[in-house]
């Protein structure tokens, strides 16, 4: 009878310690709808609680109180935690404890105005850090004084790579995160280059920019570089049709003219000479380096080849230039005249 007992006992425990055992390290843990579990800045105890459970990630909070007693996690730490499906209660206790959220990736291509960025990164990061809050900092010269731009160059200082930013990151988090990535690109041999050129590394940034804008051909850019420089260093005005179609915010405009060229902005450098006082998008490293290591060329004037091919052609005369010019818009007006055509048969 004493051994039917005991073996009633320990067979008792070994369910009980199963029952305990599956709680905390089975996988009871159910996947967020969406992938992620978000905390936000000024969530206590009690709200991540509830959430969980209003989100059905566990069913209950019993073993999570149990848990969570046991590691000793009272600090709520704000961000975004990826829970998978099958995870164990004792897993996610450990990562909310540890605030092991997951990042945000970031990539950073060609963004063009402060207030389109705002509203790309206001999609990212959502509640944390909306787009208005990421705007107010860009347009604040108390906020960007430290990283020695202001609202106009603010834009030179993120630089076209992938990031990895916490989800709960402010604005000001994260553009410390685009200072450091910046001043790791601005090695000494780059200021120096810079320096010979003399330019500021913003000033390089703004007029990679153009270039940026201007070509996607690799080999042209290097010559395009070479002649605004050439511009810049005799006092000619860039007349770059880019600057203008960013001084009227239309950045679809195919074709600029006259009445585009009268738009009175300092970004205009129809109208003012030298460079503008920011970039008009951020330029890939190619057109950064391209300026710093463009050719000395006597080049004061470019335009697109009418073969249409993505290439320019170059010249160092006006008079050579306005031959190029009118091969160029004699088959521009051929092609538009032949699409409106097509369109009329359509």
């Amino acid at each position: 009878m004493k051994k039917k007992i005991i073996t009633g006992l320990i067979l008792a425990l070994l369910i009980i310690g199963a029952v305990i055992g599956y709680n905390i390290l089975g996988p009871t843990v159910s996947a967020p709808e969406g992938k992620y579990f978000y905390i936000h800045t000024g969530d206590d105890m009690a709200t991540v609680k509830q959430n969980l459970v209003k989100q059905q990630i566990i069913s209950n909070t019993n073993w999570y109180n149990r848990i969570a007693v046991w590691m000793k996690y009272k600090n709520v730490k704000p961000g975004r935690y990826e829970i998978k499906k099958g995870t164990s209660l004792l897993k996610l206790v450990q990562m909310l404890r540890s605030g092991n959220q997951s990042p945000v990736k970031m990539v950073i291509t060609k963004e063009r105005t402060n207030e389109l960025f705002a509203g790309k990164m206001g999609k990212k990061f959502d509640v944390e850090c909306d787009s208005l809050q990421m705007i107010n900092f860009l347009n604040n010269n108390d906020s960007l004084k430290k990283y020695g731009v202001n609202s106009n160059t603010a834009m030179s200082i993120i630089m076209p790579y992938t990031y990895s930013l916490n989800w709960n990151s402010t604005a000001d988090k994260i553009f410390q995160q685009f200072y450091t990535a910046y001043q790791k690109f601005w090695t000494t041999e780059r200021k120096v280059k810079a320096d010979s050129l003399h330019l500021t590394p913003l000033e390089v940034i703004s007029l990679a920019s153009i270039v940026e804008e201007e070509t996607n051909k690799k080999a042209d850019k290097y010559n395009i570089a070479s002649t605004y420089l050439n511009r810049v260093r005799t006092g000619m005005k860039l007349q770059a049709d880019p600057t203008v179609k960013f001084a009227m915010k239309n950045f679809g405009l195919k074709r600029v003219t006259g009445v585009h060229l009268k738009t009175d902005s300092p970004y205009n450098t129809y109208m003012y000479a030298g460079i503008p006082p920011g970039p008009i998008c951020t330029p890939s490293i190619e057109s950064i380096d391209a300026v710093l290591n463009a050719p000395k060329t006597e080049y004061l004037y470019f335009v697109a080849s009418h073969k249409f091919d993505g290439s320019s052609v170059f010249t160092t005369n006006y008079d050579d230039h306005q031959k190029v010019a009118r091969l160029y818009q004699k088959e521009l007006t051929r092609r538009m005249d032949s699409s409106k055509k097509a369109n009329a048969i359509k």
